[in-house]
């Protein structure tokens, strides 16, 4: 028969236990829940009329958009050919090594398709997608241009995009490319907006470093 102590750790056991248990079930729960949002907002199309479309940087080759960036770029030229809006801005910095930045190979490559260099904004400060869009928001400011902005990305990247951009004081909305997203983009994307959400992105862009 157990003493009064020895019943009362068990039943502190069992409490622990089924608490530990309820944090990991709300825990996936919620998770889900972001999964969820992700795959939703990857699948829609949100273009309209905005003060500036904004590509989101990816790796460039030596001055050459990469196909990813390429993507982009060519999403961008979509939106700009149908009058959405008269201003592409291009983000996005280098790697060490590299000797252009990813703005810049956006910006050969616009120039190279006939869009005017009056049209087109390079912002290159920037290493992930906080500090890209906080910059932008700043030109954007200073320029008096306007803070509604189309986001061009891969699908994946929706929600956690606007949502920084929402962050940073940009009225967004997100226009994918044509790739696909893979399931484990979808998971990192749900690990980032979740963090993002409990910590604020600014902080969340910090722990990428």
């Amino acid at each position: 028969m157990l003493s009064t102590n020895g019943y009362r750790l068990v039943q502190l056991r069992k409490f622990l236990a089924i608490a530990l248990l309820s944090v990991i079930l709300l825990t996936l729960s919620y998770l889900l829940i972001v999964f969820f949002q992700v795959w939703l907002n990857s699948a829609r199309d949100q273009a309209r009329p905005v003060d500036a479309i904004v590509v989101l940087g990816a790796a460039q080759w030596d001055g050459v958009p990469s196909p990813v960036l390429e993507a982009r770029l060519e999403k961008a030229l979509q939106l700009y050919d149908e009058g959405l809006s008269p201003i592409i801005v291009t983000t996005g910095s280098k790697q060490i090594g590299d000797r252009f930045t990813e703005a810049y190979a956006g910006l050969t490559y616009l120039l190279e398709r006939s869009v005017p260099e009056s049209s087109i904004l390079v912002v290159v400060d920037g290493s992930n997608t906080f500090e890209s869009l906080s910059a932008t928001a700043n030109v954007l400011t200073d320029r008096g241009i306007g803070n509604k902005v189309i986001l061009v990305s891969d699908p994946y990247h929706a929600l956690r995009a606007k949502e920084i951009a929402r962050e940073v004081g940009l009225q967004a909305w997100f226009s994918p490319t044509d790739l696909s997203s893979s399931f484990s983009q979808l998971i990192r994307e749900t690990a980032g907006t979740s963090v993002g959400r409990m910590i604020g992105f600014r902080k969340a862009s910090n722990l990428s470093r």
